[in-house]
């Protein structure tokens, strides 16, 4: 992200920021203890999970936070954002109840503080109780093996001699500062214990550049399929500085596709893979190319897709393409945030659908962004059956 859009992003969403943690200061620290000290060390650690941490990560451009300090500022984020919305709906209980104490006393009689205090400190504890709890749910749920998902897909034209034929999808690991050794080990446990023809990677594997997290991808080398890996880019991939990462998985045997297709089986029975360039790069020379990926293509052919992001659906209609395999939308990762994909992508958030004659998969995911936190759309593996 160039230095202009970073300071962009800063300006836009700063003035929230502050926001949000000016309302849970006042309601957290404010609102229940009169400690200066207290106030002031509660002033001093919430200043520096705002501004410090979030500057160095903008400005700081290919510096990798230690994993300890990363999962502890993440861990913040999904206390804030959990106590947010634990908060909001107090707030709306609170005026409620004194909205009602008001009409029994009468207009005359002031509020007693101490039960002003009392239903505040009350409010105050039950939603860092609540907060914490969801955080601890939502982390364990996101660091736990991945759901193995399969279902079965019925690939118009397939060879009935590749009927079964099992695709692995993966997607959206985000390996980085805190997302490492433990989780891709039982990651390639889980995909290799569906026994894949073929393994698919959609995009969206790494959060950092390869002499940082280099060593972590190694473990992919595990993975084991009778085709072998497949990968298309994802949008944080093109952020990690995409051209010298193609070259590193391509140095792993991973079958990296640019716009491109390659034929999957042998001259008896096969299908068509294809792979497009993560959607957003098409501002780039050599970014997201479709016509370039089905270019002299057979259209009675079995075909499958891989794109990223699920999107484009009536040109890939209109190309023939009988499954398309994406994720990026992480099924919103955490409530609310499964209602906001649901919102924007429809039908297409998570799960399979249908566009025209085009079926779509696209995958909750298996890592995570932002807070480490899995809440109404835990991780998944996909395993998908074709059918002829």
């Amino acid at each position: 992200m160039p230095v202009a859009a970073r300071i962009l992003f800063l300006a836009l969403f700063l003035p929230l920021l502050i926001a949000v943690n000016v309302f849970l200061y006042r309601r957290l620290v404010r609102d229940v203890t009169e400690s200066r000290a207290v106030r002031r060390l509660a002033v001093i650690f919430m200043a520096a999970g705002l501004f410090v941490i979030p500057i160095l990560r903008l400005f700081l451009r290919g510096v990798m936070l230690p994993r300890p300090i990363s999962l502890a500022m993440m861990t913040w984020w999904g206390f804030q954002l959990a106590a947010l919305f634990t908060l909001l709906a107090f707030e709306i209980g609170l005026r409620v109840v004194k909205r009602s104490d008001a009409r029994k006393r009468g207009p005359d009689v002031a509020e007693d503080p101490a039960r002003r205090r009392l239903l505040a400190r009350t409010a105050a504890s039950a939603a860092t109780a609540i907060s914490a709890s969801v955080v601890g749910y939502g982390m364990k749920r996101a660091f736990e093996k991945p759901e193995l998902t399969e279902v079965q897909v019925k690939l118009p034209g397939l060879p009935k001699a590749l009927d079964g034929f099992v695709i692995v999808q993966l997607s959206d690991i985000h390996v980085g500062s805190i997302i490492q050794e433990a989780f891709l080990d039982q990651l390639v446990e889980s995909a290799n214990s569906a026994k894949p023809d073929l393994l698919a990677i959609t995009g969206d594997l790494v959060d950092g550049q390869p002499d940082q997290i280099g060593q972590y991808i190694a473990r992919f080398r595990n993975l084991k399929s009778r085709y072998g890996t497949h990968f298309v880019s994802g949008n944080h991939d093109w952020s990690a500085g995409w051209d010298e990462w193609a070259r590193v998985l391509r140095g792993m045997d991973f079958r990296v596709l640019r716009n491109e297709r390659v034929v999957i089986g042998d001259n008896a029975a096969s299908f068509d893979l294809l792979g497009v360039d993560d959607w957003h790069s098409q501002r780039s020379s050599e970014g997201y190319n479709l016509s370039a990926a089905t270019a002299g293509r057979d259209g009675s052919r079995a075909s499958v897709l891989m794109a990223h992001q699920p999107t484009n659906f009536e040109a890939v209609n209109a190309a023939g393409i009988g499954l398309q395999l994406s994720g990026h939308t992480h099924g919103g990762q955490l409530f609310p945030g499964t209602l906001v994909g649901d919102l924007i992508w429809g039908a297409q958030n998570a799960g399979l659908s249908r566009v025209g004659t085009t079926i779509q998969y696209t995958s909750r995911g298996c890592g995570f962004v932002g807070p480490p936190m899995r809440i109404g759309a835990p991780p998944e593996v996909v395993k998908l059956v074709l059918v002829a």
